[in-house]
C-alpha cells in the first residue's frame, strides 16, 4: 500500500541498560546496608540516554511527515466530508500502524494517540494550531514564522512549545483558512482578514512583505458570552457603573466604546447591548461578525473586501447606508475607523437613538478627536465648529476600555458629553479607576470611584423610570 513512501528498513535495536557507577559498602559496615545504597548513573550514561531521546523524537518527526504526505496521496479527500470523525479516525489509526510496523518504530499507547491526533488535525483541522484553538485560557494566538507561535494567557504574552515544520507548512494552513471562506492570498495579494468556521478572527500576511516568514494573528471567539455579572465578578468595573450604565442603555443614549488594541471593547459592547429591550429591532455592521446579541430581532451584517479583480467590495459604510433603510431602532457598529463615521453620526441625530459603536482611542477626549480626524478623512469640508457641533449633538456617553500592565482589562473612565462652549465640546467625568500603586508581583493597585458630578441625564433617566438614587454618584472605591 505504501511501497513508494518505503524507505530501506530501520534496525531498531533494543535499548542498552545505562552502566551504572558501582558503590561499594564500607568493609565494616552490615551487610543489608548494600541494599539501601542508591545506584546512581554516571554522567555518561546520562548524556547517552539523553542523545537517544533526541534521536527518536527527530526520527518520530520525520515518521509524522511521511505519514501525512502518505495520508494525503491514500486518503479520498472528496470523500473527507461526507466521512463522520470516528471513521477519519478509524482509518487514519490503521494506516498510522501499517506504516509504522514498515518503519520498524514502536511507540507506546499515549505517544500513538498524540500521533494520531495530530494527523487528524492535519488533514481535518489547522494543523499544530488545533491544540491552541481548544485550550480556553487562551485569548490570542501569534505567529512570527513557522518555528515561533506565542499565545495570550491572562493579558500576558508567553511562547508556547507548539511549532510548525516549516513555512511550507504554515502556507497550506493559511490557505486551508482562507479558501474557506473564499479569498486568497499570496504574493500579489500579501494580507488577509477572515473568520474561522469558529467565529474566531483571523489576519495573516506572507512573504515578501513578513521577512522572517508569514504573520498570523487569531483573536479566539468566545463562546460564552460575558455578561454584566460577570463582568463586574471579574473585576472590570462596579456595580455602581453596572447601574447607571444600565440606565444610559435603556433610556436610548448614543454610547461609544473606547479603547486600544485587546482592551475588551467587543466585550463591553456585547455586556452593553444586553440591557436593549427585547422588542427592539437591531442591526450590527461589522468588518469580521463577532458581537453576541441575544435579542430577538437582530439582523447582521458583514462587510466584504474587494475581490481578484479589484471588485465586488461592500464597505461599513455601504452597509451602514442600506442599514438606514432597513427601519432600524438602534444600530450597532463594531468598529469605527474611515469614512463611515459620517453616516454613524447621522445616524445618532437623526432618530436612531440608543446607537453604538467602537473606536480606537486612549481617553475619552481623544475618542473626540479621533472622530474629528475620521470627519476630516472622509474628504468632508466643513468648519471646525460645526464638526464639533455635530459630535457633541450626536454621541451621549464615551465608556473608556483598557487593558492595564499587568494584562487586567478595567473600565478606566465613563464620561458624559454634554454640548458646546464656544468651540470647545464640553465634557464631564462620572467615573473611574484610580490607581495607587503596584504589588511586588507586578499587580495593579487601585480602586474605581465616582467624581461626584451627577448625570446631565439624571432627568431623562427618572422620566424613562430609571430613578437612580444620588449616592450612585457619591465618590466611593471598590468595596462601597
Amino acid at each position: 500500500m505504501f511501497s513508494r513512501y518505503k524507505k530501506a528498513a530501520v534496525e531498531v535495536a533494543p535499548a542498552a541498560k545505562a552502566p551504572v557507577a558501582k558503590v561499594e559498602a564500607p568493609a565494616n559496615s552490615p551487610g543489608p546496608a548494600k541494599a539501601l545504597r542508591k545506584v546512581l548513573p554516571t554522567k555518561a550514561a546520562v548524556a547517552e540516554s539523553a542523545d537517544r531521546d533526541k534521536k527518536r523524537k527527530e526520527r518520530l518527526s520525520e515518521i509524522k511527515l511521511e505519514l501525512h504526505r502518505a495520508l494525503l496521496d491514500n486518503l479520498n479527500l472528496a470523500a473527507l466530508d461526507q466521512a463522520t470523525e470516528a471513521q477519519l479516525k478509524e482509518e487514519i489509526s490503521a494506516i498510522t500502524t501499517e506504516s509504522l510496523q514498515e518503519r520498524g518504530m514502536v511507540l507506546n499507547r499515549e505517544e500513538r494517540m498524540a500521533l494520531n491526533q495530530e494527523l487528524y488535525d492535519e488533514v481535518k483541522g489547522l494543523g499544530p494550531l488545533e491544540t491552541l484553538l481548544k485550550d480556553e485560557t487562551i485569548s490570542d494566538i501569534l505567529v512570527n514564522g513557522p518555528h515561533k507561535i506565542f499565545v495570550e494567557r491572562s493579558g500576558k504574552l508567553q511562547l508556547s512549545d507548539v511549532t510548525f515544520k516549516d513555512e511550507k507548512h504554515l502556507m497550506r494552513i493559511i490557505d486551508k483558512i482562507v479558501s474557506a471562506v473564499g479569498r486568497r492570498v499570496d504574493e500579489s495579494n500579501p494580507y488577509v482578514d477572515a473568520r474561522l468556521q469558529d467565529g474566531s478572527r483571523f489576519n495573516a500576511m506572507v512573504p515578501p512583505i513578513a521577512v522572517d516568514g508569514s504573520l498570523v494573528s487569531i483573536r479566539k471567539f468566545k463562546t460564552d458570552k460575558l455578561s454584566i455579572d460577570d463582568l463586574v465578578n471579574f473585576g472590570a468595573f462596579t456595580e455602581e457603573m453596572a447601574v447607571y450604565l444600565q440606565a444610559a442603555v435603556a433610556t436610548r443614549l448614543n454610547i461609544i466604546v473606547s479603547g486600544g488594541t485587546g482592551s475588551g471593547k467587543t466585550t463591553t459592547l456585547n455586556a452593553l447591548s444586553s440591557f436593549i429591550d427585547d422588542s427592539e429591532r437591531i442591526l450590527t455592521i461589522e468588518d469580521t461578525a463577532e458581537l453576541q446579541l441575544q435579542q430577538t430581532h437582530v439582523g447582521r451584517m458583514e462587510s466584504r473586501p474587494p475581490n481578484v479583480e479589484g471588485k465586488g467590495a461592500v464597505t461599513p459604510r455601504d452597509c451602514l447606508k442600506n442599514a438606514l433603510r432597513m427601519r432600524p431602532d438602534r444600530i450597532i457598529v463594531g468598529e469605527t475607523r474611515g469614512e463611515e463615521v459620517i453616516d454613524m453620526l447621522q445616524a445618532m441625530n437623526t432618530g436612531h437613538d440608543g446607537s453604538m459603536t467602537t473606536i480606537h482611542a486612549n481617553s475619552a477626549r481623544d475618542g473626540v478627536s479621533r472622530l474629528e480626524n475620521m470627519i476630516a478623512m472622509a474628504g468632508i469640508e466643513m468648519p471646525l465648529k460645526a464638526m464639533r457641533s455635530q459630535i457633541s449633538s450626536a454621541v451621549n456617553l464615551i465608556v473608556q476600555a483598557s487593558r492595564l500592565q499587568d494584562g487586567s482589562r478595567r473600565m478606566t473612565s465613563i464620561t458624559e458629553i454634554t454640548g458646546m462652549e464656544g468651540e470647545v465640546i464640553s465634557m464631564q467625568e462620572l467615573f473611574r479607576f484610580q490607581r495607587v500603586g503596584l504589588t511586588p508581583e507586578n499587580k495593579i493597585i487601585g480602586h474605581f470611584t465616582a467624581t461626584g458630578v451627577r448625570s446631565n441625564y439624571a432627568e431623562r433617566f427618572k422620566m424613562w423610570g430609571y430613578d437612580l438614587p444620588p449616592s450612585i454618584y457619591e465618590p466611593f472605591n471598590g468595596n462601597h
